[in-house]
């Protein structure tokens, strides 16, 4: 059974604060490769899975491929290789029961604000808890923050003039209505990122018919649902060996890709519109729908899996428009040109609003942290933010392939504060001034408009963020812990040898578990 609510839990070694794909991540590597310390996850919805719990539209997936997605300790053996959020939520429940994971999750737990104590080595979490929001309290040796990057209360929707006048639906994919029937009905969304190119030839199986409407084109890439070569291998090779080999494939695979669209932008160009031509004919309008002003992975490439949003174009049933929203009106939408948009159903695919830690307020023996003044290192922790790391991905590709590197790293981390008997563990910048630099050179709307409350990155390892999965796999899997940004300081009553606050760490596992 899950840990009850209404039993106290007063303290654990670490507390992980979200049960989603990086936080059952997290979990795992730390019952494994750290069993003697107590561990539990706060979870601030009513269920795991994070944006795969959250997000219920039509065709919701992943644009990453799950052979990096998955986890890697965990095989994915599902058919589809760009799979949908169904698939994945129920990959990530499976592997929480699987490792008693599910065990340790309390439910509706909601994290607000966490205090360290250098004095006592420990963080005091508050939290609101149930739906009454009753507060509680209690304290860790380490946080471990798994929230990921945006606000789940609400999606990002701009303002236009005349939103009253309509006399259809607005619905937001990221609150998307049970009780909403699209057949039979125009339907507009507005957006060109991921979701929108995942809503269009989902929608348009059933609607009447479904306009894409979009200020400035995005880049598409057609890649197959299936992975061919994954396939093959499962015959040849036993399981884990298999999804090691395809995972690793596509890793190299992903990593070239980006390296050639950096390095020969032009030609990365040519050969997106050359695939888009192909899928649409030469007679569809390329220039002026699918060809961007910015170079490839100035923004996130977006998947079309089998090409389905160029089929749905090719079809009919779905079509490209290309221009700004002038107003509202009670039929549709009146755009800058003159054009007119009929619409029974609006959606506002029009992004995320970004939330770091999921907008816990931080304090470091009384000081308010302000991230923004922070450096990021190694992309999991905060210059001068002791015991806490926080998982994110990668930009350029899968979440999962950094966030496992996480999880690792932090790991060894801990196992080398409990054999010397360290008690805190925080990065400090030294060395040569550094002057910060936004931490992701991404040019989406959603970091743009986030940029002033994101930590920075200096210009040097380890506060420089590279994107690359394989210089970070040997700087986090085989480099030093104890390098020279970190320091470590052991409590008045702590000995080499001692486990991670031995003065407050009391719980085993087994007794988390029971709560």
């Amino acid at each position: 059974m899950p840990l009850s609510s209404a039993e106290p839990l007063s303290h654990v070694d670490v507390l992980i604060i979200g049960a989603g794909l990086s936080g059952i991540g997290a979990a795992y590597h730390l019952q494994t490769r750290c069993p003697t310390l107590s561990y539990a996850i706060l979870e601030g919805r009513g269920a795991m899975g994070g944006t795969w719990d959250l997000f219920r539209y039509p065709g919701v997936r992943s644009d990453s491929d799950m052979y990096t997605l998955g986890y890697r300790f965990r095989p994915w053996l599902g058919g589809k290789a760009i799979a949908d959020g169904p698939s994945i939520k129920a990959y990530i429940e499976e592997t929480a029961a699987e490792y008693g994971i599910d065990q340790r999750i309390r439910y509706h737990h909601r994290v607000t604000r966490a205090e360290w104590s250098s004095e006592h080595a420990r963080w005091t979490v508050d939290m609101e808890v149930g739906p009454e929001r009753a507060p509680v309290r209690m304290t860790c040796g380490f946080l471990y923050a798994c929230t990921g990057y945006y606000d789940y209360a609400s999606g990002y929707t701009p303002t236009w003039p005349g939103t009253e006048r309509f006399q259809g639906r607005v619905v937001h994919p990221q609150h998307w209505p049970e009780d909403l029937d699209y057949g039979g009905k125009r339907v507009v969304v507005i957006g060109s990122g991921a979701t929108a190119v995942t809503l269009v030839p989902a929608m348009a199986d059933r609607a009447a018919h479904v306009t894409m409407l979009q200020r400035s084109p995005t880049y598409i890439a057609d890649q197959p649902a299936e992975d061919g070569v994954a396939r093959a291998l499962r015959y040849v090779l036993p399981r884990r060996a298999a999804y090691a080999v395809a995972r690793w494939k596509n890793v190299l695979r992903g990593m070239l890709l980006y390296g050639l669209a950096r390095s020969r932008p032009g030609l990365f160009k040519w050969l997106l519109r050359l695939g888009v031509r192909k899928a649409l004919g030469k007679a569809y309008d390329v220039d002026t729908h699918f060809a961007p002003r910015y170079n490839p992975w100035d923004e996130r490439l977006c998947v079309a899996p089998d090409g389905d949003l160029f089929g749905a174009i090719r079809e009919g049933r779905a079509s490209m428009v290309t221009d700004h929203i002038e107003s509202f009106t009670e039929k549709g939408l009146q755009l800058r040109s003159g054009a007119h948009v009929d619409a029974d159903i609006i959606v506002t695919a029009t992004g995320l609003n970004v939330k770091i830690l999921s907008g816990l307020a931080l304090s470091v023996d009384g000081e308010p942290v302000q991230l923004a003044r922070t450096l990021a290192y190694k992309g999991m922790m905060f210059s001068d933010v002791p015991n806490l790391v926080a998982a994110f991905g990668y930009t350029n590709a899968s979440w999962t392939l950094k966030c496992d590197l996480v999880a690792e790293y932090t790991c060894r981390l801990l196992n080398h504060m409990k054999q010397h008997g360290y008690t805190q563990c925080v990065p400090r910048l030294t060395g040569p001034a550094m002057t910060p630099e936004p931490v992701l050179d991404f040019r989406s709307g959603y970091v743009q408009r986030a940029l002033d409350s994101l930590p920075r990155q200096g210009t040097r390892a380890p506060w420089r963020l590279y994107q690359n999965y394989v210089r970070d796999l040997v700087m986090m899997r085989y480099g030093r812990v104890d390098d020279e940004a970190m320091e470590f300081k052991r409590s008045g009553s702590a000995a080499s040898g001692q486990a991670l606050l031995p003065e407050v760490s009391t719980r085993s596992n087994a007794e988390v578990a029971r709560g």
